[in-house]
């Protein structure tokens, strides 16, 4: 039987709840796994609307109230994954994501998706070290 390894799950009130059966965050040995966050506003549980820029700042700042609560933040984040429902969308997701990330460029993936939770245009989710 394997070894059962110890784990943190992470939960913060500035970040949506998870819709669904898994954490926001799980942190393990000096690691944070960051689930995909889609541009819910916390406070309201409520989709942001708006265009690709609108979007990406609030998952971002979903990412960034995460990885707070974790004890870490954005210089840390050793990987993303960014899924795009239209890749025209690129150019101003980069500028915004660019904001976020400057000084340090973490490794990165960017798809393209047939469709995302609620029907949103962008979801993130990242690795970081804490």
């Amino acid at each position: 039987m394997p070894e059962v390894i110890s784990l943190e799950v992470v939960s913060t009130k500035d970040a949506p709840q998870a819709i669904g059966p898994y954490s926001q965050a799980i942190k393990h040995n000096g690691m944070v796994f960051v689930s995909g966050q889609i541009p819910f506003n916390p406070a309201t549980m409520s989709l942001v609307e708006g265009t690709i820029v609108d979007q990406t700042h609030q998952v971002l700042k979903n990412l960034s109230a995460i990885l707070a609560a974790s004890g870490t933040n954005f210089s840390n984040v050793l990987k993303t994954t960014v899924f795009l429902r239209d890749m025209n969308d690129f150019d101003e997701m980069n500028k915004v994501y660019g904001e976020y990330f400057t000084s340090h460029k973490p490794a990165r993936a960017t798809v393209q998706v047939a469709r995302l939770p609620k029907d949103v245009a962008i979801e993130i989710e990242l690795v970081a070290a804490y």
